[in-house]
């Protein structure tokens, strides 16, 4: 069920890597960076949101399934924003 938090939290990985590499930066604190900023904020959204908004629908449903996704979705916005800042922190050195 969690196949897409734990893809997504691979791929972050790999973006900051990459983003990193590009902008001449170093690259291990920028991967460790959005790894932490993804796995914190996927956290934080499944206690405070996932968690109060999953008794409100029915155990085996396709909205429960839905459901389990919206902290994945606050990880990704969470690193572009992450990211945006490193790379405006970097531009202006």
């Amino acid at each position: 069920m969690y196949f897409l938090a734990k893809l997504f939290g691979i791929l972050t990985l790999v973006w900051f890597y990459m983003t990193a590499k590009n902008q001449n930066a170093p690259v291990i604190n920028w991967s460790i960076i959005g790894l932490v900023g993804y796995w914190l904020t996927w956290w934080l959204a499944k206690f405070f949101v996932l968690e109060p908004l999953s008794k409100l629908v029915a155990k085996h449903s396709v909205m429960e399934m839905v459901l389990t996704q919206v902290p994945v979705a606050c990880a990704v916005v969470a690193c572009i924003l992450i990211r945006k800042k490193l790379i405006a922190g970097v531009s202006e050195s």
